[in-house]
């Protein structure tokens, strides 16, 4: 077995990706398992400092909530206000306020960190 070392290159990543793909079916606690974890510990954190994910656009992360818990807009309107309220939003026409993120977290459980990044109005 070849010594694990930092991902430095896109090669190395790769390479690392590879030996992944090998070890995908490897029991936990085995050598081959622990490898498989310290090869997947690795790779996050390339990937974590050469391809970071952006956090998704607020609007798009609302209705991404709302679509994958079956409910409507109306289900909105106690935390962004009246029905027309709701529509502005999510057509981007308003921007959404301090206490309206505050009550979709509260309500919702949505993060503050996505509803408070800018999107286009």
């Amino acid at each position: 077995m070849d010594t694990i070392r930092p991902i430095k290159t896109k090669r190395d990543y790769h390479a690392a990706l590879k030996e992944i793909e090998r070890l995908y079916e490897a029991k936990p606690n085995t050598p081959a398992g622990d490898r498989l974890d310290v090869l997947t510990t690795l790779v996050e954190a390339y990937e974590a400092q050469h391809e970071p994910i952006s956090p998704p656009d607020p609007i798009e992360a609302i209705n991404y909530y709302i679509e994958s818990r079956g409910l409507a807009r109306r289900d909105l309107e106690p935390y962004l206000g009246s029905r027309a309220r709701v529509a502005e939003i999510l057509n981007r026409r308003r921007p959404l306020t301090l206490e309206m993120i505050r009550r979709l977290h509260s309500g919702l459980g949505l993060d503050p960190r996505v509803l408070i990044q800018p999107y286009a109005i």
